[in-house]
């Protein structure tokens, strides 16, 4: 058992029409623990991911935050999603909005900062990640690899409990995934509590404390990055794995 439970999920089940996407999942996350979610296309990995911050609303089940039930809507909704940062494969960042405005705008917005403070802690974050001097451009004039940055540091700015990622680097060229990774890396260091959806098993391999394997809408195995690498159990993983480590 996890020792301080910071995401809950139990018996969890999602439909999209006939198709059941999520099929009685139970995973608990950790305080300051990373978790790679891997397997096939269409195995559930990102509804799983976005129905932690109800992006995807679940037909059964659980999904506790910090020991709270998932609230429906509204503001207690909107100060979830505050504590719980996602990043996803494409950068949603505001393309009318400076750098600085976009890293800034949810902590003026929701955590209620003054704009002043907002654009410090922006600053400061943004050099954290090497892009200080990209403050004042606007997105389209950043690389996919640095949107992606900006991304992540603007969920980082609201100080949230956990931050999710769903495939964070697959929409991004082959020399700009690094930087994107690193950068994830350094925040597994940090401690920072983190669910990860991936493609990308060098990460898994090195920056996750377990390794969550989903196919057809169940969890197969869940892990250390050690016994699932060097021994899978499940057919699924041997049959995943023998298809992508041979690249």
């Amino acid at each position: 058992m996890v020792v301080d439970p910071l995401i809950e999920l139990l018996d969890v089940n999602k439909y999209f029409g006939e198709l059941h996407v999520l099929e009685d999942i139970n995973l608990t996350v950790g305080k300051g623990e990373v978790v790679v979610v891997i397997g096939p296309s269409g195995s559930g990995k990102s509804t799983l991911c976005r129905a932690i911050n109800r992006l995807e609303p679940i037909q059964s089940g659980t999904i506790k935050l910090d020991g709270q039930p998932l609230p429906e809507e509204g503001k207690a909704l909107a100060r979830l999603r505050a504590d719980v940062g996602m990043v996803f494969q494409s950068f949603n960042l505001f393309a009318h909005k400076t750098v600085l405005q976009n890293v800034s705008l949810g902590q003026v917005k929701v955590r209620k900062r003054k704009k002043e403070e907002a654009d410090q802690r922006s600053r400061e974050l943004l050099g954290r990640v090497g892009l200080a001097d990209q403050a004042p451009k606007f997105p389209a004039q950043l690389s996919g690899g640095q949107q992606q940055r900006v991304a992540i540091v603007r969920a980082l700015a609201m100080e949230p409990k956990v931050m999710l990622f769903d495939e964070p680097t697959s929409a991004l060229d082959p020399e700009m995934i690094n930087e994107v990774l690193e950068v994830m890396r350094q925040l597994a260091r940090d401690g920072m509590t983190m669910v990860v959806v991936t493609h990308e098993m060098g990460f898994a391999r090195s920056a996750a404390n377990r390794v969550v394997f989903m196919a057809d809408g169940r969890i197969v195995e869940d892990r250390t990055p050690e016994e699932f690498f060097t021994d899978p159990h499940s057919d699924r993983a041997k049959d995943f794995l023998s298809k992508i480590l041979k690249h």
